[in-house]
């Protein structure tokens, strides 16, 4: 098991008493991540909903913003853009693409856990320009090429 690394972690105005994102059980991946304001989300639409809350992660990381299962299936709530990263060199606070795609308006309020996040390392790669490509058996084959 790889150690935890440190993010330094600033709290913003809007913040206010809010606690850390946190791990909510010593198995879990994600840190669950809470909204600083209180918003309504019609059906089939999407808000931009802040944490209080900016990071300083270290070079050769990332922050991914995922959704919480349980309001996927029990509101039909979700993260766009997902996993949304948030990069090493960003500064801002950070904030949530809830989409809502169920029936009824969906309420947030103050310190409702939004979404989760998790620390995941970052693999850069070198594109190089080539005139052919090795052959494979799936070749070009995609968008569910492989089975049904």
């Amino acid at each position: 098991m790889f150690e935890p690394i440190e993010i330094a972690v600033k709290r913003l105005e809007t913040a206010g008493d809010l606690p850390l994102p946190g791990y909510e059980t010593s198995g879990s991946a994600g840190m669950d991540i809470r909204a600083c304001e209180a918003t309504t989300i019609a059906p089939g639409k999407r808000a931009l909903v802040g944490t209080g809350f900016a990071f300083a992660i270290p070079e050769g990381f990332e922050v991914q913003v995922r959704p919480r299962s349980g309001l996927a299936l029990k509101k039909g709530v979700s993260v766009l853009n997902t996993p949304g990263t948030i990069d090493s060199d960003y500064r801002g606070e950070i904030k949530v693409i809830l989409a809502n795609h169920g029936d009824e308006d969906f309420e947030v309020a103050r310190g409702d856990r939004i979404a989760q996040i998790v620390v995941a390392p970052v693999q850069r790669g070198n594109l190089v320009e080539v005139m052919d490509l090795d052959q494979t058996i799936r070749g070009s084959g995609g968008f569910g090429s492989t089975g049904v």
